[in-house]
């Protein structure tokens, strides 16, 4: 299996803050909103840097979403910032009426997303995010899985025009994406090659079955991986490729397996080659308090759920 050294501990949203920083400094027509939690973003570079084109709208997401909108009309590429569930639930009108519907340039950065939020609870562990975005019409979802990868598609997000929903989160997960891998917009990534399971994973359960497919390894099972950082659009390409030579099928992600990555997985395998499959993710429950790795173990999300899933499939073929 190859190995993918780690590189640190990082979290995500310091990989959005960077990135928001460094376009800062390249591309003058980019702009920041932020709903009251600057430092939680990590905004903060940005505002210090650039307090003309920084402006906190306070505990008015919905607010924050229609400025967003209009700023694009003058030619402006507005990043929002603010927690998942404040950045999509609180304010899904918004975004479908001012947004979507008429194709603005905004980019709707979202962190604290998941389980891995943590001990702030179900309230705002936001497990539904993704499905809500990647059902707007011209809306694309991006979920990078570590520091490096944040911080580089939060840079290409920017030459990208039509809105773009980003999600990364909170806890510090290892660095393992190369510094200088380029981040392209719509296209998965093979992390390891395999014969026996694919494993499609997404976000911070990307490094997850990366130590999934060891375990497997050990046990005798071949496990191809694959990151795939763009939901919508959907690298069906490399999903095909993978499910033609393994014939089974695991998708992991942090979010409800209703309407996220496997959903999206199973309709592109269902038109085109319908695969057995198990999914990863949370069982159509709400979260709760607690630390960001056992909340994950406790609602399906962990290392072990990914090898217990890729055996159920193989093992009936052995």
């Amino acid at each position: 299996m190859k190995e993918y050294p780690v590189l640190g501990k990082k979290d995500t949203r310091s990989g959005f803050g960077d990135g928001l920083f460094e376009l800062g400094q390249t591309n003058p027509n980019v702009v920041a909103l932020c709903a009251d939690l600057t430092g939680s973003l990590k905004m903060n570079a940005f505002q210090d840097a650039f307090p003309d084109r920084f402006f906190q709208v306070g505990i008015a997401e919905a607010n924050m979403m229609g400025l967003a909108a209009g700023m694009t009309i003058g030619g402006k590429i507005p990043f929002t910032g603010t927690f998942a569930n404040f950045s999509t639930g609180r304010v899904y009108d918004q975004i479908r009426q001012s947004i979507a519907y008429s194709e603005k340039n905004v980019k709707i950065c979202a962190s604290h997303a998941g389980l891995t939020l943590g001990e702030d609870g179900a309230t705002h562990q936001i497990l539904e995010d993704i499905g809500l975005m990647q059902m707007l019409p011209n809306m694309t979802v991006i979920n990078p899985c570590d520091y490096n990868q944040t911080k580089a598609a939060t840079i290409a997000i920017a030459d990208h025009h039509g809105p773009v929903y980003l999600r990364f989160g909170r806890p510090k997960v290892p660095i393992f994406v190369p510094e200088d891998m380029p981040f392209e917009i719509g296209k998965g990534i093979l992390l390891n090659e395999g014969s026996d399971v694919t494993i499609i994973a997404t976000g911070h359960l990307v490094w997850k079955s990366l130590e999934a497919a060891k375990e497997l390894e050990d046990k005798g099972i071949s496990a191809e991986v694959i990151n795939i950082h763009t939901i919508k659009p959907l690298d069906e390409d490399i999903i095909l490729r993978s499910a033609s030579k393994t014939g089974a099928v695991v998708t992991a992600e942090e979010h409800q397996i209703r309407g996220g990555l496997g959903s999206a997985v199973a309709q592109v395998l269902a038109e085109h080659k319908p695969t057995p499959m198990r999914f990863v993710g949370v069982n159509d429950q709400f979260g709760e308090s607690g630390k960001p790795d056992e909340l994950l173990d406790k609602y399906g999300c962990g290392v072990k759920d990914v090898v217990q899933a890729a055996e159920a499939l193989v093992k009936p073929r052995g």
